[in-house]
């Protein structure tokens, strides 16, 4: 599986888990901070003690919440503000 691919079975998971959308940017940012916050747990620990499949995951969980904010929250301001 590649990275894009991961992301898109993230993403699609979360939107399972999480119906609906996400209602603020505030919201969004909430969400990408914690997978963010994870992500710097395992980058922080000792190299040799890092466990790069916990990154990936994270890194993943990052991209797909990412995603999920641009497309429930910036994009539709931007489209409203087009109209």
């Amino acid at each position: 599986m590649t990275f894009p691919e991961a992301v898109e079975a993230e993403l699609r998971r979360a939107r399972e888990t999480y119906p609906g959308r996400q209602h603020s940017a505030h919201e969004g940012f909430s969400v990408l901070y914690e997978e963010v916050d994870e992500l710097w747990d395992e980058v922080r620990a000792k190299q040799t003690d890092r466990n790069h499949a916990a990154m990936l995951k994270e890194l993943i969980q990052v991209a797909a919440m990412a995603q999920r904010m641009a497309e429930d929250v910036i994009i539709p301001k931007i489209v409203e503000q087009i109209r």
